[in-house]
């Protein structure tokens, strides 16, 4: 390494830093924010990297058509919300909240923490953030504590999340090459007992920095949004909150041991409402003392709303609890159905693809599986709830047109945002002969690194999904380069790579498309900056507690470790 590389490091960064300077210092808005980063970076691979005009236009094509299956997705999630505020049912999933608990540091771990984790074993693709916030938002929470915290909950469960894609598409593709393969062998290790193993090295330092979670999101909660401004009021909810976080981690770490990469979320988020859920109904650990609640919304600060009100309206004669909840349970029933790999609708839906191969004659292409996305399982479900609940068709016709007014401002900030993303990391194809930026960046920083890398693996992983908005990305991404680095200090390749996955589930608490992306399903607009600034306070807890005990793991524990 020389001056060059660092010089080159620098250039790397920049985009990133301009991100959050643009965001976070200035608070603009993503949508006057991301057009400037974007051409920042453009500027960077033209001109630095040498990437042809033609590919980085085909790089950006690539981000919009991104940025449209997330459009998609988020319309869905809209649209279910709007349904069930037309129907009545909203009032009376608030209702039943409230009958469970009024406490609100009860509900949001059982909403964010637990259900959202569940969403996220089954689905992915930021779909937690999408049924999550608007469930919280029709209770009463302020649209902005509403995504805080369901971005928050974007960790500890991200690395198994789609039925465990981000192990077994990111870290198994990326890693799937000769040498690697080959060193697997000459350990005595099967190349999938090799992807297990990750998994497992994965789940265990996630399950142990993942209980205080719910503690730091009442923490985070009451400070931010309570009348009295104060911590403390969360961390009275601490036994609440431990025994919600163990109750999630501890049947997630075993199902990573015994069953594998596929159903550590999927299966602990169900575990663990069913405990949850019941102690909450008979007081257990519940705090004591008056519930917590948010000062009245005649009191709250502008920038805790978005533009609608999440108001729920009234309960309709013969709405059900059951009723109400039914789109929600068809929901999450069929994203674990049509995500079973070992069920055929996952096949059957995912072969219906629409490519675009060879984009503008580079070898980049892009595919979308429309009726595998999320969104079209909200809106199928929308569809049905208006049967289900005997909506009128002018109900359900304002349903579907508010939802659409929604998707105006977010939709050109994630059009920006993704095409940003893709030229940075497609900015390997080039003339310059450098690698591209991400790992230009990420080579450096292993460089200063040395033997210490083990506490930094995690921060590549949480840069990677920061920049992608994806663990799976961040996995295909940077798995071999750590695979790489870890075989050069001697530290343990399962330790290093499980660090990275964990990394990159962290980073998604940050990442600016799913922060647009949260915000826009309550219609919450302009606040990005204000999001990211307030949840890369736990990211950065989770990485540094991750890191720490990647250094102890890997030199002390799990020494040599394949």
């Amino acid at each position: 390494m020389d001056g060059v590389s660092g010089f080159y490091a620098l250039i790397a960064v920049l985009p990133i830093l301009a991100v959050m300077f643009f965001l976070v210092v200035l608070r603009w808005p993503a949508i006057r924010a991301m057009p400037v980063a974007y051409a920042m970076t453009l500027l960077f691979a033209l001109w630095l990297w040498q990437v042809s005009p033609v590919h980085a236009l085909a790089a950006s094509l690539r981000g919009g058509i991104i940025a449209l299956s997330l459009l998609w997705i988020i319309f869905g999630a809209i649209v279910l919300l709007f349904t069930l505020r037309e129907s009545g049912a909203a009032a009376t999933i608030r209702r039943g909240f409230m009958d469970i608990s009024r406490d609100r540091r009860v509900q949001v771990i059982i909403v964010a923490w637990l259900f959202g984790s569940f969403i996220e074993g089954a689905s992915g693709f930021g779909t937690p953030a999408a049924v999550a916030a608007p469930l919280l938002l029709s209770l009463g929470f302020p649209a902005l504590a509403a995504v805080m915290t369901t971005l928050i909950i974007q960790s500890t469960s991200v690395s198994f999340g789609a039925v465990g894609t981000p192990i077994l598409v990111g870290m198994a593709e990326s890693l799937n090459v000769p040498e690697v393969e080959g060193a697997i062998a000459e350990a005595g290790m099967s190349y999938t007992e090799f992807i297990y193993q990750i998994g497992v090295f994965t789940a265990i330092p996630h399950a142990i920095v993942g209980t205080l979670i719910p503690l730091i999101i009442v923490g985070m909660m009451t400070r931010f949004f309570g009348a009295n401004k104060s911590f403390r009021e969360g961390l009275a909810a601490w036994k609440f909150a431990l025994f919600a976080g163990l109750s999630f981690t501890v049947p997630y770490c075993a199902v990573a041991l015994l069953l594998g990469p596929e159903f550590p979320s999927l299966v602990g988020g169900l575990i663990a409402l069913a405990i949850v859920v019941t102690a909450a109904r008979k007081r257990l650990f519940v705090p004591e003392g008056a519930p917590w609640d948010f000062p009245s919304s005649d009191k709250w600060p502008s920038e805790w709303s978005g533009v609608f009100s999440g108001k729920t309206g009234e309960e309709r004669h013969g709405m059900t609890l059951f009723r109400a909840w039914s789109p929600y349970v068809i929901v999450a029933a069929l994203l674990v159905v049509t995500r079973l790999p070992f069920l055929p609708f996952k096949a059957w839906l995912a072969s219906v693809q629409l490519t675009w191969s060879n984009i503008l004659g580079t070898e980049l292409s892009q595919s979308v599986q429309p009726l595998y996305l999320p969104g079209t399982i909200f809106m199928a479900v929308s569809l049905l709830t208006a049967l289900l609940h005997g909506m009128k068709g002018h109900e359900v016709k304002k349903a579907w047109s508010d939802s659409a007014k929604m998707l105006a401002m977010p939709a050109l900030a994630l059009l920006f945002a993704v095409a940003l993303v893709r030229v940075f990391i497609d900015s390997g194809t080039n003339e310059s002969g450098l690698d591209s930026m991400p790992l230009v960046l990420a080579e450096y920083v292993a460089y200063i690194a040395g033997g210490t890398w083990p506490f930094f693996a995690p921060f590549i992983g949480a840069l990677g999904a920061f920049v992608a908005g994806s663990n799976t990305v961040s996995d295909l991404m940077f798995s071999l380069f750590q695979y790489g680095v870890a075989d050069r200090i001697g530290a343990s390749h399962l330790v290093v790579l499980g660090l990275q996955a964990l990394g990159g589930a962290a980073g998604n608490m940050i990442t600016v498309h799913n922060v647009v992306a949260a915000s826009a399903t309550v219609g919450l607009v302009g606040r990005e900056g204000l999001l990211i600034s307030r949840t890369i306070m736990p990211m950065t807890y989770y990485v540094v507690f991750a890191g720490s005990l990647g250094l102890l793991f890997a030199y002390v524990f799990f020494q040599g470790t394949f």
